[in-house]
């Protein structure tokens, strides 16, 4: 017979915060169906809390340690041994545009391309493998890394004449289009400046061909959208890349419906292998709280019932919301995508509906009034369990840091954007006022609920890459091998807590994911090498060997 007891390691026991669900011990009746043994298992209940072995059964974790394990196992349990690889927590991705993310994956790349003229011989050779007529998009560029110049239309339309051209900034807040894009768009010199939104313009007032932040959508609304086969092959081609990086869940804070639309579509037609927190829009709230009254928040797989506002843009497009001008513009301090009246009523009217909120916020002086924003919307509807978040929480005056803590609002950041942008952030806003930007160190420090995330397609779809970032903040041109303002650095420990327990406490889910102890769901990750015990320098090197997620190996 099997017992409770024998589910639970007595190293770990005094760590088991809740009763083990009956459902759980139902499913496990007949013992553990799959046994991973001989591992070296960081269980993320803490910075040393080990053991050797898992039971799973029924898709959650039913034993852990090798003697629970072995006492609840049957002749019947599959037994893996894992001959002393490392094992985490799934690792939870906390902000991914995952539609656009996995679009990108057959798109072209402009991520690399180092000068003007790579840059337009790798569009022309992108618009000649298509047919006439239809959109080039993708792209991913980085003027900062040929300089800084911004490209323009002129540039690429001698090589696009039939294919329209709309290729986005790797920060996701500026499109480059070439003169036939813009035709199609309705944009002219004519064409105001929208709220939130910008449209370049040379010295005679005609277009740059740059838009960006809310006028992007003057030019996406003139794109066809993809058809739902198509959709459903990249959505998949996504998912299977998280799996290999050992991600077993990612958060969607989108600007639109798609990726909850796509990926509810494919739930219906099973198991997406790979688990989804869809937000949608905050202005859309009353459509997100009528779905929720009338379906509930989906299930395992996928889920909903956030709302997300971006309401300033980004500091590679100069529209980060600063106090002070930028040092490269200095006639531009940002912009406001959302109106402050709007995002107050949208965050009220969200926030009683029992809908979690979160803000894009990457400016200092944006980040203020979001968290103003915040306290004000507490103030009136009343203390809850809300959980309120900021995306970015990028750059930041000294005395907002230990306001996320004080107010219980999340900081949800991006570790890779610092040793990214840390190449050339200093022109931008000078080294002063970055001691408190991207302060992922200080954040931790000051008792906050920090969660990570990638930004994909802005930074890779790897957890190990950002772990590698806060750990190390080497940026990625070389140019600070002792780490780019070195006390923001974190330890192991700290860095893999932000994609498993607080991430799954910023999913409202830290009951079910986020640590490897009984009655937990069975999402883990196996790597190659122990993270605790290598050189850091050495992380991009290691190797995911397995992703299991709800009890199923989904890769490996």
């Amino acid at each position: 017979m099997v017992t409770r007891r024998a589910f639970v390691s007595g190293s770990l026991n005094a760590i088991v915060a809740a009763a083990v669900p009956a459902r759980v011990w139902a499913a496990a009746r007949g013992g553990v169906e799959v046994a991973y043994v001989n591992a070296a298992v960081w269980t993320g209940t803490g910075p040393d809390v080990r053991t050797d072995a898992i039971g799973v059964a029924g898709g959650h974790i039913v034993a852990i340690g090798k003697d629970a394990v072995r006492a609840a196992s049957s002749p019947r349990t599959q037994v893996i041994d894992l001959q002393g690889a490392f094992v985490t927590p799934g690792l939870i991705d906390c902000h991914t545009h995952f539609t656009i993310g996995s679009m990108a994956l057959s798109q072209p790349s402009l991520r690399d391309a180092a000068t003007p003229d790579e840059f337009v011989q790798r569009i022309a050779q992108a618009a000649r493998a298509l047919p006439k007529g239809e959109w080039l998009e993708g792209g991913n560029w980085d003027q900062d890394r040929w300089g800084g110049k911004m490209p323009t239309r002129q540039w690429i339309d001698a090589v696009t004449p039939d294919t329209p051209v709309a290729v986005i900034r790797y920060d996701l807040h500026m499109i480059l289009c070439n003169s036939l894009a813009l035709k199609l768009a309705g944009i002219d010199r004519n064409t105001p400046d929208m709220p939130g939104g910008v449209i370049l313009r040379d010295e005679s007032g005609e277009p740059t061909g740059i838009v960006k932040d809310a006028a992007k959508d003057l030019v996406l609304r003139a794109i066809a959208k993809p058809s739902e086969a198509r959709l459903d092959a990249a959505l998949r081609q996504g998912i299977a890349l998280g799996l290999s990086k050992g991600v077993t869940e990612v958060h969607v804070p989108e600007l639109d419906w798609s990726t909850f639309e796509n990926t509810r579509r494919l739930r219906a037609q099973g198991e997406t292998g790979m688990r989804f927190y869809n937000f949608t829009p905050l202005k859309d709230w009353e459509r997100q709280a009528a779905l929720v009254a009338q379906e509930g928040r989906g299930d395992d797989w996928v889920r909903w019932g956030g709302c997300k506002v971006v309401f300033d843009g980004s500091l590679g497009s100069r529209t980060a919301l600063m106090y002070l001008p930028y040092l490269d513009e200095p006639h531009a301090h940002g912009i406001m995508v959302t109106d402050p009246k709007d995002l107050k009523a949208w965050m009220t009217g969200a926030d009683k509906a029992g809908l979690q909120v979160t803000a894009h916020a990457i400016g200092d002086e944006a980040n203020d009034i979001v968290l103003d924003t915040m306290a004000a919307v507490t103030t009136a509807n009343g203390a809850r369990d809300r959980r309120f978040r900021v995306e970015h929480a990028q750059h930041l005056r000294e005395e907002a840091i230990g306001r996320f803590a004080k107010q219980g609002v999340i900081a949800s950041m991006q570790p890779y954007h610092a040793i990214d942008d840390g190449r050339w952030a200093v022109r931008r806003v000078g080294p002063e006022r970055l001691r408190t930007s991207f302060a992922v160190g200080s954040m931790v420090r000051s008792g906050a609920h920090v969660c990570f995330g990638s930004d994909w397609p802005v930074a890779p779809l790897d957890p190990l890459t950002g772990i590698y970032a806060a750990v190390t903040r080497e940026t990625i041109d070389g140019l600070n091998p002792h780490g780019w303002y070195p006390e923001q650095r974190i330890t192991m420990a700290q860095a893999l807590r932000g994609y498993t327990r607080e991430a799954a406490y910023a999913g409202r889910v830290e009951r079910q994911r986020g640590a490897i102890m009984p009655g937990m769901q069975a999402d883990f990750a196996v790597f190659d090498r122990d993270l605790f015990r290598i050189d850091p320098e050495t992380i991009p090197q290691v190797k995911v060997l397995r992703t299991v997620v709800g009890g199923k190996q989904r890769f490996g």
